[in-house]
């Protein structure tokens, strides 16, 4: 029997579901995949609910150092629950963590997804020629991938390099005139955190190229990595024709 696991991260909620059937027994609302996934709800990343999660009487929690808030963390731990913390930075990284969350949750296997997304990532060429971009997380107030982000080394091994990625903080606030003024090649807007959309963000940087990008193919670490670079750099193009 594999271990009674809450993950509070939606990208190892879609790869714990696919690899260790039966292991998850709450996930968070924002946990969107698999699409019929069909456990209990803890609440959000940044807001569980203790209780809810003590009450399923869980094995094992999955964090992750970003996504989820250290206070909610020390009071799982102080009820006497295991928690395990990701760090992904990178895409190595986000790999390495995997292959860690999977044997913690039971896998008995290497998972197919895994070594298939693995080579995708091992044998991409990026294109000759690199572009810049700026890449927006948030509006009201406006907000970036800075440095040292997972997303920021997506994009970096797909040829773009982003305008703030020697920037002193990982999400910097950055005025809307300052991001106009650096004009980049891009924009590149993800459909989350904030859910920029067509009418939601292109307006806001006229004359600039926009590619809307899906934010689990910028910022998700599990399946979707093996269509990442696909999803991405289809976008990309799209954009820059």
């Amino acid at each position: 029997m594999p271990p009674r696991v809450v993950s509070l991260v939606p990208s190892l909620t879609e790869a714990i579901a696919l690899s260790v059937p039966g292991a998850l027994v709450g996930a968070t609302d924002w946990c969107s995949h698999p699409a019929d996934l069909d456990v209990t709800r803890v609440g959000g990343t940044k807001n569980p609910k203790p209780e809810q999660i003590l009450a399923l009487a869980p094995d094992l929690v999955i964090a992750n150092e970003e996504e989820n808030r250290e206070p909610d963390l020390a009071a799982l731990r102080a009820a006497g629950v295991e928690v395990l913390v990701t760090e992904v930075r990178d895409v190595p990284q986000a790999f390495r963590e995997l292959a860690r969350v999977l044997t913690a949750c039971g896998a008995g296997t290497r998972p197919r997804w895994l070594d298939e997304a693995e080579k995708t990532w091992s044998e991409l060429r990026p294109p000759d020629r690199r572009t810049t971009a700026v890449v927006p997380i948030w509006r009201r107030p406006w907000m970036v991938l800075g440095r040292d982000t997972f997303a920021g080394d997506v994009l970096s091994r797909l040829g773009v390099d982003h305008a703030y990625a020697n920037h002193p903080e990982r999400y910097p606030r950055v005025p809307l005139d300052e991001l106009r003024a650096t004009a980049p090649d891009v924009v590149v807007l993800p459909d989350e955190p904030y859910a920029f959309t067509a009418e939601d963000g292109p307006e806001a940087f006229p004359g600039l190229p926009c590619a809307l990008v899906s934010g689990r193919h910028l910022t998700w670490y599990g399946p979707s990595l093996a269509e990442a670079p696909g999803a991405l750099g289809e976008a990309l193009r799209a954009a820059l024709r």
